[in-house]
């Protein structure tokens, strides 16, 4: 995935963030270097040293991840569920309400208070789940507030009272709350999934798009920079920027075909990386590829079957991105759109992909029942979902509570998990190994810290993306709210 880069309109919440956490982090360190020398002076010479690389050590095992918040604070949503039920759990035991029957394809999910142990500050807190399925949902470490789990597939266990949990690492209060959240087919009609780049809508949606009556997807830029990979093989930046947009490019129409959808629902746009701010700024300007000296996006469409009216010159402007975004509705008619969630999701090309889109629907006859929204980023916590692959997906930081939010989780199978590991293993911007700096952090953290990383692939999106769940926040049309 590319990342967000400093100074892009869209992730200046972020960019501060990042920035008093590198000055605290300057700051410890200077702290840090006057102690060792006075130790060097009043001790002896060679311990500053030896301390020197204990402190790195630890500072890589436990104190490296990028968490912009304080884990004391209190997770703050207003969820607009269907039900809610205040709950107590006893002996770890949770039972409904007399009367209450949970339904298969509700979205559950607990409110709790956790407060990490001792030991909870350096090995992650997390809540075991015991019921139809076994799970763990991990926390911050030093984790103390509210929370909230994801039960959604657990409903026999909570009708029949035998759902369990208990804290691994922190306690949880007995005080709970269940919400509950009931969902029409969104898979029913035509799924349209909005990728700012390939492999977003495998990261977001792979069980989804792959379980729907008839999928689209929808590429919107190349992911043609930061092609550090390809240059060290011996290529010139220019054409190592041109290759990597051309293999991104073909990974999106490709790979799809692995979860049942044919290459002609797949469309590549081919408008440039981290350019989709510059292009709606100045929606009539052609905005050309930062690494790739390319002001034509027809080298990255050659690989669709379905053309377009922008086909013709290739401009990568705002308005071809939008005529292309109105053209592929009116053909598609998509029930429900799967895009980026901007509350939630700081990455600059998601924030207008999901804006061009809204745009879009504003000059379209046709109108989707649904809108669907998912963040492969957070402004908060890079490494949530936080646990190991295969866990559920606990609802993400979020300090905001003032605007209601719909949660929809689908469910993905054990199968459903290694194909979606293997989608993610065609993609080639997830295949080259992290940096060794990253690799010696996840052996410090392995012996350390009790953390472990999925076998099928060293990109941390491994870990986070396959999951027993797919989480999106939905949003109706005007007409679809009027109905409920």
């Amino acid at each position: 995935m590319v990342q967000p880069r400093a100074g892009v309109p869209g992730v200046n919440r972020k960019q501060q963030l990042l920035k008093r956490h590198r000055r605290n982090k300057r700051m410890g360190l200077l702290l840090g270097l006057l102690l060792l020398v006075v130790v060097g002076v009043l001790v002896a010479w060679w311990l500053p040293l030896l301390l020197a690389v204990v402190a790195w050590v630890a500072h890589e095992a436990w104190f490296a991840d990028h968490l912009f918040y304080s884990p004391a604070s209190d997770y703050d949503y207003r969820i607009d569920a269907d039900e809610r039920h205040a709950l107590t759990l006893n002996q770890g035991r949770l039972s409904l309400p007399s009367g209450c029957q949970l339904q298969a394809g509700d979205t559950l999910v607990l409110k709790v208070s956790l407060r990490a142990g001792f030991v909870g500050r350096f090995l992650d807190p997390a809540v075991k789940i015991r019921g139809d399925e076994e799970d763990c949902q991990a926390f911050e470490r030093g984790v103390a507030g509210v929370r909230y789990l994801n039960l959604t597939g657990q409903h026999l266990a909570l009708n029949e009272g035998r759902l369990w949990l208990g804290g691994q690492h922190c306690r949880l209060d007995d005080q709970t709350e269940l919400f509950v959240c009931r969902h029409p087919d969104y898979l029913a009609g035509p799924l349209l999934v909005i990728a700012p780049h390939a492999d977003d809508a495998e990261l977001a949606a792979f069980a989804t798009y792959s379980g729907a009556q008839e999928s689209w997807i929808v590429t919107l830029t190349a992911g043609e920079i930061e092609t550090e990979h390809y240059r060290d093989m011996g290529l010139e930046p220019v054409a190592a920027a041109r290759l990597k947009g051309q293999l991104r490019a073909w990974d999106s129409i490709s790979v799809p075909l692995w979860a049942g959808v044919p290459q002609e629902r797949c469309v590549q746009l081919g408008y440039f990386c981290l350019q989709l701010p510059a292009m709606k700024a100045e929606p009539e300007k052609a905005v050309g590829s930062r690494e790739a000296d390319l002001l034509d996006t027809r080298l990255f469409r050659r690989f669709n079957n379905l053309s377009l009216t922008s086909d013709a010159d290739g401009t990568p402007s705002w308005r071809n991105l939008i005529q292309d975004l109105c053209e592929l509705i009116e053909r598609i008619r998509p029930l429900t759109i799967v895009l980026p969630e901007p509350l939630l999701d700081p990455h600059p090309d998601h924030i207008c992909a999901r804006d061009a889109l809204i745009e879009a629907l504003t000059r379209t006859d046709w109108q989707p029942r649904w809108l669907l929204h998912y963040a492969n980023h957070l402004h908060d916590n890079d490494r949530w979902p936080m646990g190991n692959a295969g866990s559920g997906v606990a609802l993400p930081p979020h300090f905001d509570g003032e605007a209601p939010m719909r949660p929809w989780t689908h469910a993905v199978t054990s199968q459903q998990q290694w194909q979606k590991a293997m989608s993610l293993g065609m993609m080639h911007d997830l295949q080259p190994s992290p940096p060794f700096k990253r690799r010696l952090r996840r052996v410090f953290q392995h012996y350390l810290a009790a953390r472990r990383w999925p076998a099928f692939g060293e990109n941390e999106f491994f870990r986070k993306a396959v999951r027993r769940h797919e989480l999106f926040w939905v949003k109706a049309t005007a007409d679809k709210r009027e109905q409920r």
